[in-house]
């Protein structure tokens, strides 16, 4: 089964290809773009590179945040120069969620913009990074502080390349599915991955129609976002991305029912859906509330105090300047669990169904 999902932007318009086998269409996309030559920068073996139809230099990529860097970027443009990478050509990322967002950027920046297609192979990246324009990298002070918005021209979300992910890389891309459920998806639990990861990028792709540069509605997608974003980086990035947002998730609806925007019936539902997909639920203990504050601080959102996706009588919406004794009031109010039971646990081979 496969399902296509438009991304519809005027002349940046693409389409998202979800199902088994769909990366054996690369060859027809970039020949459809015109493109001569491509660069392949892959995080995966080169037998899972399909061919590209026209003269390529493969490089390798690293996924995982420590590769999120300038200097990477730097060094991959220096790759396009030597290859005689034009703007005529196209650039092809095959990864996840790190891998898209470096070679994205990469790609805005080279020449002033190269076409870039890209081929998630981790489920985080098929559902979320792959899909919208964000590209970016960190820098020691935060996460994704220096980007651009760069629309890919085709995303081909390959259902096949899932099968050789591990346990907890999966149930990491389940921390962004389960974050849908409250930012207008619906109850997604009881569909097939093909359906799950349409839904949820059908969902992204209606967002940033109508707000891609992430100026107002977009900022739903940032759902459970700020908390887990300041866990990744309190914990050295041994929590997933997809782990954090998860947390994240679970003490929105905390601090939702904190400013008393939600019933505790709400709250629950939180807490069963992240637990639906096996994710943890509970601060990791040896995290001070206090670093988590500071960090929060430094988000993308807080440009008036502390700022939040937040569930609410109306459904979720961005709520600026929340008071930090109500932060710290919900981050008390979470469970905690040491790091590495947290981590042990997720590396698990329970798996959702």
């Amino acid at each position: 089964m496969r399902r296509t999902v438009p991304v519809r932007l005027g002349d940046r318009s693409y389409e998202v290809t979800v199902g088994p086998g769909v990366r054996g269409s690369l060859a027809e996309v970039v020949g459809r773009l015109g493109a001569r030559r491509a660069v392949v920068v892959s995080a995966r073996p080169p037998e899972w590179v399909p061919d590209p139809g026209v003269e390529t230099l493969l490089l390798p990529a690293r996924d995982g945040e420590q590769g999120k860097t300038l200097a990477t970027v730097e060094a991959l443009c220096g790759e396009f120069v030597r290859f005689g990478l034009t703007r005529s050509d196209v650039v092809v990322s095959c990864g996840g969620g790190t891998t898209t967002d470096v070679v994205g950027l990469a790609a805005a920046l080279y020449h002033r913009g190269v076409d870039v297609i890209h081929l998630p192979t981790s489920l985080l990246a098929q559902v979320d990074a792959s899909v919208g324009g964000k590209t970016a990298v960190n820098l020691p002070d935060g996460k994704n502080l220096v980007g651009a918005f760069w629309q890919p021209r085709a995303v081909l979300c390959d259902t096949d390349y899932l099968s050789t992910l591990p346990p907890r890389e999966m149930r990491s891309g389940f921390g962004e599915i389960a974050r849908c459920h409250f930012i207008g998806a619906g109850d997604l639990r009881g569909l097939s991955l093909t359906e799950q990861i349409a839904a949820s990028v059908t969902l992204k792709a209606g967002i940033v129609e109508v707000d891609e540069r992430d100026a107002g509605k977009r900022h739903l997608l940032n759902y459970g976002h700020t908390l887990g974003h300041a866990l990744e980086l309190a914990t050295g990035f041994a929590l997933r991305h997809g782990e954090a947002v998860a947390i994240g998730t679970v003490f929105a609806g905390r601090l939702a029912r904190v400013l008393r925007r939600i019933d505790q019936s709400r709250l629950d539902e939180h807490l069963a859906v992240v637990r639906h997909y096996a994710l943890p639920t509970a601060l990791p203990a040896e995290v001070d509330p206090g670093l988590l504050v500071r960090q929060m601080h430094r988000d993308k959102k807080a440009t008036d105090g502390l700022g939040f996706v937040l569930d609410g009588p109306v459904g979720a919406e961005l709520v600026s300047d929340v008071p930090v004794d109500a932060v710290l009031r919900a981050l008390d109010g979470m469970p905690r669990a040491p790091l590495a039971a947290l981590v042990g646990a997720a590396a698990s081979d329970a798996v959702p169904a």
